[in-house]
């Protein structure tokens, strides 16, 4: 997949109005090729409508974003070829077999006849759901079902994989093992993944580089490490977040 060089993800002063409600508010931000890259607050942050505009499901008030040098407003198709997107509610179809949907996505992303089963099968073994890949979906476990979203999002190679609070409502062994094929994935595609979640202790372990969103703004950005240090000592990232925001995260699901 061709992309530009410079960020993969950027924007700049990127905002959105609902009516009088400012939910992204001139949010300036870029990610590089091959990042993890974390976007954590609150519910109502603005954690979602900034993912929607990022993959062309909104368009944005004012401000400009691109993927891979496409203008999401201006150029959507181009920006949808280069991406993977995992919404948080669970969207695959629970009626048909884990194949089946892989194939229904494979057929969608336009990927040619004579190298869908290949890919296909290699996707499915990535995500370790060979041995299910016969059942169907409304019989797996929501880790698994997640798990198969994230294997049919990256079919078609993106250079860069969405994914909204990726993990909520999992139980801790479904969450590593969502992370666990998540980094095999990393390492095997080179993509970007940009996702949010409300778990500090897996954006802590996951995370490359992360922003603390709250009331629509980039209160932080840096690692981790970077931003622990700001307090020092045993900080975590959600003292810091607190420290910055005076709010703190409730680890539960939901969120804009």
């Amino acid at each position: 997949m061709d992309v530009s060089p410079g960020p993969i993800v950027s924007a700049k002063d990127l905002t959105r109005r609902f009516g009088t409600v400012l939910a992204v508010d001139h949010v300036s931000l870029n990610i590089a090729a091959g990042e993890l890259f974390g976007l954590i607050g609150p519910n109502g942050a603005g954690k979602s409508t900034l993912m929607k505009m990022f993959t062309t499901m909104i368009p944005p008030t004012s401000g400009r974003a691109t993927i891979a040098g496409f203008d999401v407003a201006v150029q959507p198709q181009e920006v949808r070829k280069r991406i993977g997107y995992v919404p948080q509610l669970l969207s695959a179809d629970g009626e048909l077999t884990g194949y089946e949907n892989m194939l229904l996505s494979a057929r969608l992303y336009l990927i040619p006849s004579a190298a869908r089963e290949s890919r296909v099968q290699a996707a499915l073994e990535m995500m370790g759901l060979t041995d299910v890949k016969n059942r169907l979906v409304q019989t797996y476990s929501g880790g698994m079902a997640r798990r198969l979203e994230i294997a049919q999002s990256t079919l078609h190679r993106p250079a860069v994989l969405f994914m909204d609070e990726p993990t909520v409502g999992l139980d801790p062994g479904g969450r590593r093992a969502v992370w666990e094929h998540v980094r095999a994935l990393h390492r095997e595609m080179g993509a970007a993944v940009v996702f949010s979640t409300h778990y500090m202790d897996e954006a802590e372990a996951v995370c490359d580089r992360l922003a603390l969103i709250a009331h629509g703004k980039v209160a932080a950005l840096g690692t981790p490490d970077e931003l622990k240090a700001r307090l020092g000592g045993q900080a975590s990232l959600d003292d810091v977040f607190a420290e910055l925001t005076n709010e703190r995260i409730a680890p539960v699901g939901g969120g804009q």
